[in-house]
């Protein structure tokens, strides 16, 4: 099963050039989450289900509260907090950082990484 979360519009310090470690910038993250199916969701029982609420608030947290240089670090550091949880096979994160080139209306990096289960 694929949990995807599209646009999540949060602020954060992030650059390296002059003054982007002044004030926040916004950046839009995009999750594609895979996770396992269990039948007690076709049953509506939320007892064994992947909470992406709670995901997502630990990933504001991170994201609001913290400083970065790049955003491919920051891209990387989201996939690792989600693949914490042994449940997610995979994960993809997109992070688009608005007006961050000139002429451009955005830029984004985009990470792939899948959970090794000893």
């Amino acid at each position: 099963m694929r949990i995807s979360i599209k646009k999540l519009h949060l602020r954060t310090y992030i650059g390296f050039h002059d003054g982007e470690q002044e004030k926040k910038q916004d950046v839009y993250i995009h999750l594609k989450i895979d996770v396992p199916f269990d039948s007690s969701m076709s049953e509506d029982d939320i007892s064994n289900i992947y909470n992406y609420k709670t995901i997502t608030k630990h990933i504001i947290s991170f994201v609001e509260n913290g400083r970065f240089l790049l955003l491919e670090k920051l891209t990387d550091d989201i996939a690792n907090l989600i693949l914490e949880d042994r449940r997610v096979f995979s994960v993809e994160v997109e992070i688009e950082k608005p007006c961050a080139l000139r002429f451009s209306k955005t830029v984004s990096i985009t990470v792939q990484k899948n959970n090794i289960h000893e």
